[in-house]
């Protein structure tokens, strides 16, 4: 499939009307009674898990892209979920846009009670309604893309989230996006993607690895990878340019077992961070 260059912009005016409908059907007032029982649930930090782990992995929940089709059609939480627990994932993403990515909220929903592992709700999040969603549904943290969003829409989503007990991944792709750290974000992410035409490329984030430490010397916000990342050794230079989070789903996804494809994957960044295991 070959994607044109307006995708996002497609994307976001079908999220716009997305959100609208589903406020229609379920009001902010009663979701946000709905995200408000959960107050005193166990949160876990995504920042505080991947700081910890050896690896860095989030592994994605992902049955579709706009730009490969069906990656893996009859994909189910409740199976692949335990998988990637089982097989060391350091936390999880899970994508809840069904329209281009064939997700939905309730696959969250579904894994949050059969997992310990912080949940990324993993989406086009531009409206306070989708952040009451993602604490109501379980998610520990949200993605906010700078690209969806303008700098002040940013700030005031990050403080929501934050004031909901959500961490924020803040995803940005280029330079002139390194001031909407202004935010204060937990995570920064860098998405070798690009949002316009799909293309990956995933010396993207190296290249901006230098920029990124200086931009965040100050508030140092774990830096997380973001896609195009298929085999141990680029995983193993991304944390080599400090990058502590690799959010990694295609290459996972495609196996019948994405446990099975994650627990081989984590064995090979091991032996090539300690040759003498080989």
């Amino acid at each position: 499939m070959t994607m044109g260059k307006d995708i996002l912009k497609e994307i976001i005016a079908h999220k716009r009307e997305e959100v609208e409908t589903q406020k229609h059907h379920l009001s902010a007032d009663d979701l946000a009674v709905a995200a408000d029982r959960t107050e005193h649930r166990t949160t876990y930090s995504l920042r505080q898990a991947l700081a910890a782990s050896s690896t860095g992995i989030i592994a994605e929940f992902k049955r579709r892209s706009p730009s490969k089709g069906w990656i893996n059609r009859e994909a189910r939480p409740d199976e692949v979920v335990p998988q990637y627990e089982a097989a060391g994932a350091a936390a999880l993403s899970i994508l809840t846009d069904e329209a281009f990515f064939a997700g939905r909220l309730g696959d969250l929903t579904a894994a949050r009670p059969l997992t310990t592992l912080p949940i990324l709700r993993k989406d086009f999040v531009i409206d306070p309604y989708q952040l009451l969603q993602a604490r109501a549904a379980g998610a520990d943290a949200v993605l906010l893309i700078a690209a969806c969003l303008d700098r002040s829409q940013c700030g005031e989503l990050t403080q929501q989230a934050h004031e909901l007990g959500l961490e924020v991944l803040l995803e940005l792709h280029t330079p002139d996006e390194l001031d909407y750290l202004d935010c204060h974000p937990d995570l920064v992410g860098v998405n070798n993607r690009s949002l316009g035409t799909f293309h990956t490329d995933a010396s993207h984030a190296i290249d901006l690895a230098e920029a990124l430490t200086q931009a965040t010397a100050d508030t140092d916000p774990l830096k997380v990878a973001e896609s195009g990342i298929h085999d141990a050794e680029t995983a193993c230079l991304l944390r080599h340019h400090g990058y502590r989070g690799l959010l990694i789903g295609e290459r996972f996804m495609r196996s019948e077992r994405p446990g099975d494809e994650l627990r081989t994957f984590i064995q090979q960044m091991s032996h090539l961070s300690n040759p003498a295991a080989l």
